[in-house]
């Protein structure tokens, strides 16, 4: 693929997008796209300004859930979602979500995602790495909602075809699979959520307690409790979006995670000189983004650097170029474990900006630590997952 000729969107799966973003950075940092017919938003001013405008939506005005999905099981729960969702009763909404992940015990998650990184790695032969990068963090994040005993497996698969509806590529097979697994996530999820909320709010105060009794104790977790709590701060009652958004907790941990995972060793691959495992992610998260780009709808007309956007036209805003904008980041294309201060838009920003990044960063960290004690090592030169959005390697 030529980069003369690459679209911001085909730039996610180039061998390396950066000199293509810094172009973008420097030549046209906010400007209309002709062949993705969008407007695309790419220095960190530009980004700033499109994420913390309340006149752009994460979807368009006229379709909140995509007309395929529309009246199935995986589109009521992508209808709920609070990062596919805006307005006053999504942002109490929100506030729970972000309460809960707040208080999510990342240091026990790590030790989960460890655990469960050994275990893989001890029947020998080729690294499972489909498996560390995606089942390890699935499999985690459904321990802290309470399914163990092997559900917390049947999860990570269901939440492998659950977010294949999510791609605007998604075709009828993919939204298919993705009702079945919706369904089959409500029935692991459901009950674990009603036994929360029959405790009571104040019953999630003390729920981080039994966390520790380890895994396999049957016990409603954390982290549904902690949801719980957080929404009856917020004023709601209605258990129907907080189950929808139990399974975004899965959901949004899936691509995300797989892809620093695997930028993480890609990036050790290519030489990184990083003793300290945690802080050479932590840059990764910046330097090679696992989510490259997100888009924004325009429910009203929006100006910024002297362009109006407008209203009902697209935005791709390429958050892993803004990364990288020497104006916020000096020396942005310099992988630098420990920088101080980075500015990082990788998991948004302003309203929408994503709470789980912490649980990201320790999941990552947990896996990639074990594969670097194992001695294990993967390619410097990966192809990439043919996506829109999340930059992921072929391992």
């Amino acid at each position: 693929m030529s980069t003369t000729t690459v679209t911001p969107v085909e730039a996610v799966r180039l061998p390396d997008p950066y000199p293509f973003y810094a172009r973008l950075v420097a030549e046209r940092p906010f400007a209309f796209d002709e062949a993705l017919g969008a407007w695309v938003a790419a220095d960190a001013a530009a980004v700033r300004a499109v994420l913390g405008s309340g006149v752009l939506r994460v979807r368009p005005v006229a379709e909140p859930v995509p007309a395929g999905l529309a009246g199935t099981a995986a589109g009521e729960v992508f209808g709920q979602l609070v990062r596919m969702t805006d307005g006053a009763a999504t942002a109490r909404l929100k506030g729970a979500v972000a309460g809960a992940l707040a208080r999510a015990d990342t240091a026990y998650a790590g030790d989960l995602a460890a655990r469960f990184t050994r275990e893989a790695l001890a029947g020998g032969g080729e690294v499972p790495y489909e498996e560390l990068m995606f089942g390890v963090p699935a499999r985690v994040v459904a321990v802290l909602a309470g399914l163990t005993g092997g559900a917390d497996r049947e999860a990570a698969r269901a939440i492998a075809d659950f977010v294949r509806c999510i791609p605007a590529t998604a075709g009828p097979e993919d939204r298919e699979a993705a009702s079945v697994a919706a369904v089959r996530l409500r029935e692991l999820l459901g009950p674990v959520l009603d036994s929360a909320a029959a405790a009571g709010p104040e019953a999630a105060a003390g729920s981080g307690a039994g966390i520790r009794e380890g895994y396999g104790s049957g016990r409603a977790h954390a982290l549904l409790a902690e949801l719980v709590r957080a929404a009856d701060r917020e004023g709601l009652v209605d258990l129907g979006p907080l189950l929808s958004n139990a399974i975004g907790f899965l959901s949004q941990t899936y691509d995300a995670t797989a892809g620093l995972i695997g930028n993480t060793l890609v990036a050790l691959a290519r030489g990184a000189d990083a003793p300290d495992t945690g802080a050479l992610v932590r840059e990764v998260v910046r330097h090679d983004a696992p989510i490259q780009n997100t888009r924004r709808f325009a429910a009203g007309a929006f100006t910024h650097a002297g362009s109006t956007v407008e209203p009902g036209q697209q935005l791709l805003v390429v958050l892993a170029a803004a990364n990288r904008d020497p104006a916020v980041n000096p020396d942005p294309h310099t992988l630098h474990p420990g920088r101080v201060n980075p500015v990082i838009f990788t998991f948004g920003a302003a309203a929408h900006r994503c709470p789980g990044e912490p649980l990201a960063v320790a999941l990552a960290t947990a896996v990639v630590t074990e594969l670097r004690t194992a001695g294990w090592s993967t390619t410097a030169t990966p192809a990439y997952r043919p996506l829109a959005n999340a930059r992921i390697p072929l391992l």
